[in-house]
């Protein structure tokens, strides 16, 4: 599997391996067919030359001898000549009678041999030719023929030929032990590019896995040694995420002196008017309850796009989730509150304060209306992009909300019920934080006939 990631489609590791292939391929596949040719013509050369040595004595007899003579076969030194249809021939055949004169070897039979120059043929060096052509029995012959005069006793035409079978066997055997040999080479010579293209891309892996530390929450950094054209992608990756986790610090900062400046006035201006009594002070000490509240809101949110936009975080959710339980258990002692454990190293990719606000704000609703028992249940779930989900959902067994109401609930500041004490920023505090993380609240029925809260995150 690690291997087929390496040379997974549009990858490095595919490029340089497919180009690397074709360029062997097509060297390889180069090289074998001008050797084939190379072979095939040294072959037939060497075959010609054989040929020759016979058209040289058969030409050294008819010059010597004369017609009247006739040339002995036996002379040639090959039994082959001897026998029908061997295909091994010679012939000699006189060009200047009216009818001409046509001596031939017993191995021809009655056949007689095609004249190369009627086939078109050109003459070589000493006016000899050489070329393929169809035999007396259907096989190919390569003939070898040269005209010659002697004197008063005539023009004569001097061949030679022989089958091809077992020329051409032998360029076969040659042909496919080169495929074979160039076949292993190609193999041996692509596993040897493969093993370099996974060992020359190892440490952009490695970098890889540095940065998935850093987004777990693992490492603040991403450590170690890497190639000189590696070494300034990470460091310019440190360079970001300590930029990014500033950014992030600076953003906390403002927003807590925001904060502070202008909770101060508001708790002034709500201290003077309790002490001037009237419809009028009744009035102001409402809106300033809803600023105050519509400030925390929106100063609480801006926190948490600066948290979600930082890189690295990571909460281990068991600890977080027992510690908010038992917390919620000292305040609402009447409530049985179950939780069902996490999975092992279950963790969300965020701040832990963003997660103890949105579990919490979610305990917190369920205990309110809950009649009796609450159960929290968390799971990791595989996502689309090979990306983690962390899904809590917390149940109580109230009375539920209506199906029409569910959407209405997350809306900032919306109370569907003024029995309950609160500022009904709770749920949209979570559906907000949990959406800045890529998240999502939603709401539906409980298996208890009440509220079920299903909160999903990020998981590292």
């Amino acid at each position: 599997m690690r291997l087929r990631a390496y040379f997974a489609e549009r990858s490095i590791a595919r490029r340089l391996f497919l180009s690397a292939a074709a360029w062997i391929i097509l060297v390889l596949s180069s090289a074998g067919v001008l050797l084939s040719a190379y072979y095939r013509a040294t072959a037939e050369r060497s075959f010609d030359d054989r040929l020759g040595v016979y058209l040289r004595a058969l030409v050294a007899d008819v010059a010597t001898t004369g017609d009247d003579q006739g040339s002995d076969p036996g002379a040639l030194g090959d039994p082959q000549f001897e026998l029908v249809l061997s295909g091994w021939y010679w012939q000699i055949t006189r060009l200047d009678s009216e009818k001409p004169d046509i001596r031939a070897s017993r191995s021809l039979f009655a056949a007689r041999l095609p004249k190369l120059a009627d086939l078109g043929v050109p003459p070589g060096v000493g006016g000899a030719r050489s070329g393929s052509a169809l035999g007396p029995d259907g096989r190919m012959l390569r003939i070898v023929e040269r005209s010659i005069a002697v004197g008063d006793q005539g023009l004569y035409l001097v061949q030679v030929a022989a089958a091809t079978v077992e020329l051409d066997a032998q360029i076969a055997r040659f042909e496919i032990a080169l495929a074979v040999t160039f076949a292993l080479l190609a193999a041996g010579l692509l596993a040897s590019t493969a093993f370099q293209v996974a060992f020359g891309l190892l440490p952009l892996r490695r970098l890889e896995a540095a940065i998935a530390g850093v987004r777990r929450g693992e490492a603040d950094r991403i450590a170690g040694a890497y190639p000189s054209e590696i070494a300034p992608v990470a460091d310019e990756l440190n360079l970001m995420i300590s930029a990014s986790r500033d950014v992030a610090e600076r953003a906390r900062t403002q927003v807590g002196n925001l904060a502070h400046a202008l909770k101060t006035p508001l708790s002034v201006i709500q201290n003077e008017i309790a002490e001037a009594p009237g419809p009028v002070s009744d009035k102001i000490r409402e809106q300033t309850t809803i600023m105050r509240d519509q400030v925390s809101y929106y100063l609480e949110r801006a926190r948490a796009a600066a948290r979600a936009g930082a890189i690295g975080a990571a909460t281990d959710a068991a600890p977080a989730l027992e510690a908010l339980v038992r917390t919620f258990q000292k305040i609402y002692r009447e409530r049985e509150i179950v939780i069902a454990a996490p999975p092992e190293g279950a963790r969300f990719l965020g701040e832990a304060q963003d997660f103890d606000e949105m579990v919490g704000n979610l305990l917190d609703n369920a205990c309110k209306w809950a009649t009796r028992r609450v159960e929290i249940a968390c799971v990791v779930e595989p996502a689309a992009a090979g990306r983690s989900a962390l899904i809590i959902s917390i149940d109580d067994d109230g009375p539920g909300l209506a199906e029409n109401l569910r959407a209405e609930a997350v809306r900032r500041g919306r109370r569907l019920d003024e029995s309950k004490p609160g500022s009904g920023l709770g749920l949209s505090i979570v559906s907000d934080l949990a959406g800045a993380y890529g998240g999502a609240l939603t709401l539906e029925a409980s298996a208890a006939d009440g509220l079920r809260a299903l909160l999903r995150l990020p998981a590292v």
